[in-house]
């Protein structure tokens, strides 16, 4: 075929790829090849290019490539293939083409690191990379780019180190693009402080070079340098994008500091950057974190072309506080022609009431969301916060598919707070690829059903899996410690805690260890990691008061109990319980009875059963009989065994004449 000709045809099957007739074009090149047509370099590739390429098509082209002969001889073709298998995720199929080229172009390996960077394959991404770096053909800043798409984790902080030393070396570093890579590298897997060096060293920064470091900032625990940046930004002259104001309005909604959003905002108006999608839901996130409800409806008003996006923002707005408002919003959605998704409805179900949810549930089985795992999950999680767990379960045994892991793990946890442990257990164990929250739904299951071993090698097994521990897990395995009074292996899940920041800084976690410690026996311990928490509760001095009392030191208790009080915590009838059996179990006749008679009077706490138990047992075992039975008397309800128990003993160990004197 004349050059003039192909190259007619050629500029026909790029239109109908570019265009999407993807599959016109490959019937297009079948026929004309089949008439003696002979394709050259650009025949192929447009079309291969195209990301409307369907698998079918994909294999019809690979075939024609290979009976034209340019699959060995041509790399611009054999590399547009290339490009298709990775985006098909046909990796071997990938692997074994690369192989096969005789003839690479730095865009071939470029292809390939590239695809292996993106799903996660570091090692492979890297080989190739070196690879290519031995090669004849040498680096090009795409090269530098596909590799540093890997780095994405703080284990990699060398790696990006090294690359970094390669583009000073090869002189890559002074192209813009590559030094915003290596930028973007260094917040991910170096900590933003070491990106900070980089970004003051670099000769030429852009927008995005700014934007990047204003991302980082805005998602570290200091945000407020983000604004810092942003207008040290804005002072410069540099054009401030959507991405600008979206991260830094996220680093203001961190600050909880509306008047720095509401300056942001008014520059945002003034480029007029407010009416765009992306621009005008990022102020209503704003305004909603900072619980600024009329000013994020405003935002929402403002943007020029809404879509289901900017509707869902809204919706989010309300969703944590009013079930009736986002219903409303959630109508209208639907008044202006916007079809509500998966993530419309489960914004309104977060926290829909029970009168609202069944209109939700109707709705969502009309629009055909019933199957919809996320949904699915959404709903039945929604039923059972109001307490109705049959229609929670009835909705898991409707649904036509398998359960999702979300929907599993929320039945799950109504069979637990049902004391069906067994139930939940077996429903957990047959998921396929159970999530951390599965598996801590498990591991509460097996201790709540004293299945302490199993819960144990579960536990092993789901480490080895390479789920991290959080401080749900923690909670699980530390209240069986406690009921198994093993003390090395509630200091080794300690050590564990410390090791993996699991629930280093949450405070029920250190209320659980405190009590962990107190039943094991270990008071030094416990009084150690009471020392070295950063926030207390009243709940954290309960537990070391009580552990006191339990270890036969109650004036130490007495004297905990008034640095509590002096640090400003009121006693709750759990707290004065503690200190009362502190002084039944030391002996301490007086100080009890002075607590005891400070509860209404000062506490205002209306004692309950076990208080009073404490206070007869106390008199009943120094023979205080007499007053024993007054407070008896007293009570406002029925003593009940225990107490005429205790009366008994002590009139027995005393003497009946002692009642009466």
């Amino acid at each position: 075929m004349p050059q003039r000709t192909i190259s007619s045809f050629n500029t026909l099957v790029a239109s109908h790829g570019r265009s999407g007739r993807v599959r016109s074009a490959v019937e297009l090149l079948s026929r004309a090849m089949s008439r003696g047509l002979r394709p050259n370099s650009f025949t192929f590739a447009p079309v291969v290019s195209s990301l409307l390429l369907d698998p079918h098509c994909g294999n019809q082209l690979h075939c024609l490539i290979l009976k034209s002969g340019l699959i060995h001889s041509d790399a611009y073709a054999a590399t547009a293939l290339l490009g298709f298998f990775g985006r098909s995720r046909r990796l071997d199929d990938a692997v074994k083409l690369f192989d096969e080229m005789p003839a690479k172009t730095v865009v071939t390996w470029n292809v390939v690191i590239s695809m292996f960077s993106q799903m996660g394959f570091v090692t492979d991404s890297m080989r190739f990379f070196r690879e290519l770096m031995m090669s004849a053909i040498g680096l090009s800043e795409c090269s530098v780019l596909s590799i540093l798409s890997a780095f994405r984790s703080l284990d990699r902080a060398r790696s990006v180190d090294q690359v970094r030393g390669l583009t000073i070396k090869t002189a890559l570093d002074s192209f813009v693009v590559v030094t915003n890579s290596l930028l973007n590298a260094y917040c991910n897997c170096c900590g933003v402080h070491s990106a900070v060096k980089l970004f003051d060293e670099l000769a030429v920064r852009d927008a995005v070079s700014w934007n990047t470091m204003i991302t980082a900032f805005a998602k570290s625990s200091t945000p407020e340098k983000a604004v810092e940046l942003f207008f040290v930004m804005s002072s410069e002259g540099l054009s401030l994008t959507e991405t600008t104001f979206t991260s830094v309005l996220n680093a203001c909604s961190g600050l909880c500091v509306p008047e720095f959003g509401k300056i942001i905002h008014a520059k945002a108006v003034k480029r007029n950057l407010h009416t765009s999608t992306f621009g005008g839901s990022s102020l209503i996130d704003f305004y909603s974190k900072c619980s600024l409800r009329n000013d994020a409806r405003k935002a929402f008003d403002e943007i020029s072309e809404k879509n289901i996006v900017s509707w869902n923002s809204l919706l989010n707005v309300y969703s944590d506080e009013d079930s009736c408002a986002s219903l409303g919003v959630l109508k209208e959605t639907l008044c202006f022609g916007f079809k509500p998704n998966e993530i419309s409805f489960s914004s309104v179900l977060r926290t829909a009431s029970c009168l609202v949810l069944r209109q939700l549930h109707s709705l969502v089985i009309r629009m055909g969301y019933d199957n919809n795992d996320y949904v699915s999950s959404a709903i039945i999680a929604s039923y059972a916060s109001n307490g109705n767990d049959s229609d929670a379960l009835a909705c898991g045994s409707a649904l036509d598919s398998q359960l999702s892991v979300v929907a599993t793990n929320a039945i799950a946890g109504i069979y637990n707070r049902s004391s069906r442990f067994q139930e939940s257990k077996e429903l957990l164990l047959r998921l396929e690829t159970p999530d951390v929250v599965s598996w801590n739904v498990l591991l509460t299951a097996c201790a709540r059903n004293g299945d302490y071993a199993q819960a144990f090698d579960l536990f092993n097994h789901m480490r080895t899996l390479g789920h991290s521990v959080d401080k749900y897990t923690a909670t699980s395995l530390l209240s069986i410690c406690s009921k198994i009074n093993n003390l090395s292996m509630g200091k080794s899940l300690h050590g564990l805690l410390v090791k993996t920041n699991a629930g280093s800084s949450d405070t029920l976690v250190h209320n659980i260890l405190l009590d962990m410690y107190v039943k094991c026996g270990s008071l030094e311990c416990c009084v150690k990691v009471f020392d070295e928490m950063d926030e207390r509760n009243l709940i954290s001095w309960t537990a070391v008061i009580s552990g006191l009392g339990l270890h036969g030191r109650p004036h130490e208790a007495l004297i905990w109990f008034k640095r509590m009080e002096e640090e400003g915590f009121v006693p709750d009838n759990v707290a004065l319980l503690a200190v009362l059996s502190a002084c039944r179990h030391g002996g301490l006749v007086e100080e009890g009875l002075r607590l005891f008679e400070c509860m209404k009077a000062k506490y205002r706490v209306e004692p309950e059963m076990d208080h009073y138990v404490c206070v007869v047992d106390l008199l009943c075992k120094y023979g205080r009989l007499r007053e024993a039975e007054l407070v008896i008397d007293e009570m406002p309800f029925q003593p009940n065994a225990v107490i005429w128990r205790m009366f008994l003993q002590g009139c027995k160990r005393y003497g009946v004449e002692a009642i009466g004197g």
